[in-house]
């Protein structure tokens, strides 16, 4: 499990940086799968951030079931992998 410190770290580093395909994806999926149960007070953007789509794994992680906490760790790391791959570039 991430740490909170990370967590923030990571949520700070993707600020306004638009979400990485495979971001998107899951983060579209985790509203479809997940959101009236356990996302009812967020609202979904358009086009997600980074930053956005952090929050949404730790919702899921805190309100969730086991099911929607696996689910919140693969929008982790895949967001830790795009955020890791976009620094390398840089």
């Amino acid at each position: 499990m991430s740490g909170r410190h990370e967590l923030d770290q990571m949520k700070e580093r993707g600020a306004g940086i638009p979400a990485s395909d495979a971001v998107v994806q899951l983060y579209k999926n985790a509203f479809h799968e997940f959101g009236s149960r356990f996302l009812w007070s967020r609202r979904a953007s358009e086009h997600p951030t980074f930053a956005q789509a952090l929050p949404i794994a730790d919702c899921l992680r805190r309100e969730g079931n086991l099911r929607s906490r696996a689910f919140a760790a693969h929008i982790e790391e895949a967001c830790r992998a795009a955020l890791r791959g976009a620094e390398q570039k840089a």
